[in-house]
């Protein structure tokens, strides 16, 4: 079985293409309501579409299932150091770095240097765990 590092990255990647297909039909719905005729329009909307798609995505699923469709799919979870589910909080500080996708790599580059988790995990005290075991 992989390592939870290499199945938190396939999931972050499946994540990725889940709200990118969010992302595509929500800017050409926005781009036929707003401006039926005008060509090429819907990449106007991505800037104003990605970073709510992806805090809607990440911060209600972590907290109302405990794990993204990503997260689900390689058998993790997302909770709280004390065994419990994460509060709305920690869904939306722990969710941050992932607004435009790069922060991320920040976000667990330096936590590795100091902690060996993203910083933002250890700031709001929630991890991933493995489902399987």
């Amino acid at each position: 079985m992989a390592s939870l590092f290499t199945r938190r990255v396939l999931a972050y990647v499946i994540d990725f293409f889940v709200v990118s297909a969010f992302m595509w039909i929500v800017s050409y719905l926005l781009s036929v309501f707003i401006n039926p005729y005008g060509s090429f329009q819907i990449y106007m909307y991505f800037p104003y579409v990605v970073p709510v798609l992806i805090l809607v995505y990440f911060i209600v699923l972590e907290k109302s299932k405990g794990a993204t469709i990503g997260k689900a799919l390689m058998y993790l979870r997302v909770i709280s150091r004390n065994g419990r589910r994460i509060s709305w909080i920690q869904a939306v500080i722990r969710n941050l770095t992932k607004i435009f996708w790069f922060p991320i790599i920040f976000d667990w580059a330096i936590g590795k240097l100091l902690s060996n988790d993203r910083v933002f995990g250890v700031f709001t005290k929630t991890i991933v765990v493995n489902e399987i075991e």
